[in-house]
């Protein structure tokens, strides 16, 4: 294998650039994402997911922009409205929980495929770009200068959605810790663990936004899930399965770009495939650790 086999993959800057912004993004969606599957709601982040793009259209349609916070004001709206359905269908209605979700997240996404077939012709919205993202193409949109830099600005987006990432699982550390592990003894030490499962909701729709031109609408709950499920396969403890999620980013983000190369596949599309790799690896390396433990 010669070296310009690894190596051609980083000589144009906008790879670099869309490295970087799959990073921030799966690092965005990624430590939110932990409590999700931490408290066992992987399908409520498939709910969002699903359900905040009428929240992304409307709010596209009010604003005429892709960086404007009407989108993540749009989405977490319609989060919202999902989880009060789902709850409201599963507590009054009698139906049970996965049911109330499947059918609350499908109408959401229906209503917004409707919205983008209706509006889509009219205003500058690919309804490829918001379902499976296309960050080759947003890479070289607006630019942001910064320190003599011109930054893409989606790069400045996943950068801070990242960092609003990492402040709230900071921040709210302990209290997500307790509520995800014991929310009983939560409920009642007066931690709320409704409002923070609320919280982390609105959290997470507003990164579902932030990743739907890498990845798109519809497999951002790849990037919300699929870290922590192959960290939890090797590491026990939540300090290790946070550390774990920025370097399942780093490799998803790196392995992706080589896979889009090689294979001249949509990028969002190799980041997902490239974390989907890391997974096997871990479930391997833990099926090894189970078989080499000596039976008593």
């Amino acid at each position: 294998m010669s070296s310009d086999f690894l190596t051609d993959p980083w000589r144009s800057p906008a790879s670099v650039w869309m490295v970087v912004t799959a990073i921030f993004t799966a690092i965005a969606c990624g430590l939110p994402g932990a409590f999700l599957v931490l408290r066992r709601m992987s399908l409520a982040g498939d709910a969002i997911s699903h359900s905040v793009l009428p929240g992304i259209v409307i709010g596209f349609l009010v604003s005429g922009s892709l960086d404007s916070p009407w989108l993540i004001a749009g989405a977490s709206v319609s989060g919202w409205v999902t989880v009060m359905a789902i709850e409201l269908l599963h507590r009054r209605g009698g139906v049970r929980e996965d049911a109330a979700t499947g059918i609350v997240f499908t109408a959401m996404f229906s209503i917004g495929v409707v919205l983008l077939k209706l509006y889509a012709s009219r205003v500058d919205l690919d309804p490829d770009c918001i379902l499976f993202g296309n960050l080759e193409t947003a890479i070289h949109g607006a630019r942001s200068g910064f320190a003599g830099w011109e930054i893409p600005r989606i790069v400045v987006t996943a950068g801070g959605a990242a960092l609003v990432g990492s402040a709230f699982v900071s921040a709210f550390h302990h209290r997500l810790v307790a509520t995800s592990f014991d929310p009983s003894l939560s409920r009642l030490t007066g931690q709320s663990p409704a409002l923070m499962q609320s919280i982390l909701l609105g959290i997470v729709a507003a990164m579902v936004v932030a990743a739907f031109q890498v990845v798109g609408a519809i497999m951002a709950i790849a990037l919300l899930v699929l870290p922590a499920a192959s960290v939890l396969l090797v590491v026990k403890r939540v300090p290790r399965l946070l550390a774990g999620i920025v370097l399942h980013a780093l490799v998803s983000g790196i392995g992706g770009l080589y896979l889009a190369t090689w294979f001249n596949c949509n990028f969002g599309a190799a980041v997902v495939i490239a974390g989907a790799l890391v997974f096997c690896a871990c479930l391997a390396a833990s099926r090894r650790k189970v078989t080499a433990i000596p039976a008593p």
